[in-house]
């Protein structure tokens, strides 16, 4: 009897198994992105969003969270990334209407949630916000395979500058780390994400996952 039940566990593990592997070669695989295979683990955090209240990694349960770094002071790559997420957002909501594009400022100091109310607004009044304290974000952004730093010239308090990842990462409905989308690079241009293969890997992504 127990040679029988070892025989019949050993079948249906090697049929899963057929079948995980099956599904990763026949189904188009992300071209663009850094897409994980073995998830990575958001680890629990809070932040607090632009209308005060408190975002935790409950908030990312059964949606596709886009996290971008960045802060309201930035020149240029965080109004140009933002703007066209905004260009992309019906396209990433076609794919999955649970969808939402997170913005999680790192320069505190300056951006209260009243100021990223007025920030996130401009460019999609659905998308959101975050912020905290450094004690909070920089574990948060490590977390997320990101960095920031601190670019304050001396005896200016105020027009400091922000160094920051300019990545879009993809957080799954399991709150887990699913892709990485790095931004086009070349010497002297400003690092852009281009929107038609952000949409194009993401439908492969939830496809994938289902």
């Amino acid at each position: 009897m127990n040679k029988l039940l070892y025989v019949i566990v050993a079948l249906v593990a090697g049929a899963v198994g057929f079948f995980v592997f099956q599904k990763a070669t026949v189904l188009p695989q992300p071209e663009h992105a850094l897409y994980y295979q073995q998830v990575r683990e958001v680890k629990p955090f809070q932040l607090t969003d632009h209308h005060n209240q408190a975002f935790t990694k409950e908030q990312l349960a059964n949606k596709w969270s886009w996290v971008f770094l960045g802060y309201t002071s930035c020149p240029d790559v965080c109004p140009t990334t933002l703007q066209e997420l905004n260009f992309v957002y019906d396209d990433l909501k076609a794919i999955s209407k649970d969808t939402q594009i997170l913005l999680v400022s790192v320069d505190p100091i300056r951006d209260t949630p009243e100021k990223l109310a007025q920030y996130i607004a401009y460019f999609n009044e659905e998308f959101i916000a975050l912020t905290a304290d450094h004690g909070v974000l920089f574990p948060f952004a490590r977390n997320l395979g990101m960095m920031y730093a601190i670019n304050e010239p001396e005896g200016d308090n105020n027009g400091y500058l922000v160094d920051h990842s300019a990545s879009l990462v993809l957080i799954n409905p399991q709150g887990d780390i699913a892709a990485i989308f790095k931004p086009r690079q070349a010497l002297g241009v400003l690092p852009t994400i281009d929107g038609e293969k952000l949409v194009s890997d993401f439908a492969k992504i939830v496809k994938l996952a289902e």
